[in-house]
């Protein structure tokens, strides 16, 4: 297959996708294997949540959408135009994914087949049936894909390379076990947001979505906030409230509740608005329904501080008030070139 020929099968994949950019799923007649695919795919989505509790079909459709944004012929050009896929003979690359928010692991997957390699997939046991889902459509538009798609269920063989997500402990074990072989291993970062209190509602309740998509559980989630001395956060409080509806999903309020209780039980001392609390602390990993805060005295000491921390951060949010941060609210809608770790999988793959 040519690059092209690949590009093309995920152009197909990506107007599949944006006829569910939300419940609506609005059919398009024009668009591939419809007839196979469209209400197969609804069905999956409205199951999502029994196959993952935290899987809601409006977070499901919201990273469907965000997928179907970025899978289009100019952006796929605009990433790829920089490598030479000529150097690279094809090899068996593993994936081992997470399951932390839907397709996740879609980034590597789409990484390598681009790159001409084969795929070896061993997904998360939370998120099992969407990327072979679509693993199954893009065979239906390219059918040269079959030989080079493999979900494995027991134990990986016979492969050259493997990218691997996990926590700060599994990474440990993956880094012993895959000593012997190129690879990628990614662990627990997080993300922040630096406020200096002339952010507007409008720029607060954006931070909002970096805080509540996917109920927190993505690591381009913001759980650690950045404040001058004397911050008030009410402005904060009053700009998230549209987000309470939150607290009325059971798995995240019964978290919210055992979080504040522990935090209470041991006296550590709470800002509350009845659906998420922040609490004081330099950690940059908080619990679900809970964002740590820290106070800076000056922008300087706090830039140098996220640099010699940088791998512990995911993406950080400001209004341009440090370097390489993003705007407010687009946290969960990376470009296809904002590699995860800031490691670029692309060239990995291309010189192993």
């Amino acid at each position: 297959m040519t690059l092209d020929t690949k590009k093309s099968a995920f152009v197909k994949l990506g107007e599949f996708l944006n006829q569910f950019k939300d419940k609506n799923c609005t059919k398009n007649e024009t668009v591939f294997g419809n007839d196979l695919f469209f209400e197969k795919f609804t069905d999956l989505i409205q199951l999502s949540q029994s196959h993952n509790g935290w899987y809601t079909p409006e977070q499901v459709h919201f990273a469907i959408a965000s997928w179907a944004e970025a899978l289009t012929e100019k952006n796929l050009t605009k990433w790829l135009s920089k490598y030479d896929f000529s150097v690279a003979a094809p090899k068996n690359i593993a994936l081992i994914l997470a399951g932390n928010i839907p397709l996740v692991g879609f980034h590597d997957f789409l990484s390598v087949l681009l790159s001409g390699h084969n795929v070896l997939v061993k997904t998360s046991s939370n998120d099992q049936h969407l990327l072979p889902f679509l693993a199954n459509y893009l065979i239906a538009a390219e059918p040269d894909f079959k030989n080079k798609i493999t979900f494995v269920e027991g134990k990986l063989e016979n492969f050259d390379a493997v990218i691997a997500t996990g926590s700060n402990n599994t990474a440990r074990y993956f880094e012993y076990y895959f000593k012997d072989k190129p690879s990628i291993i990614r662990k627990n970062r997080n993300s922040a947001a630096v406020l200096n209190g002339q952010e507007t509602k409008e720029h607060l309740l954006a931070l909002g979505e970096d805080i509540f998509r996917y109920f927190g559980l993505g690591c381009r989630n913001v759980s650690k906030l950045f404040v001058p001395k004397d911050y008030s956060f009410e402005p904060f409080f009053e700009a998230i409230f549209e987000y309470q509806d939150v607290i009325h999903y059971e798995k995240y309020a019964n978290n919210y509740d055992y979080n504040k209780a522990v935090f209470l039980m041991s006296n550590f001392k709470l800002l509350d608005n009845g659906f998420l609390t922040i609490k004081e602390d330099s950690s940059y990993s908080s619990p679900i329904s809970s964002v740590f805060y820290e106070y800076y005295e000056n922008l300087e000491d706090l830039q140098k501080r996220l640099e010699d921390e940088n791998e512990q951060i995911q993406c950080i949010v400001s209004n341009n008030l440090v370097k390489n941060s993003i705007p407010f609210g687009t946290t969960q809608k990376p470009n296809l070139w904002d590699y995860a770790d800031n490691i670029d999988t692309v060239s990995f793959l291309l010189t192993i």
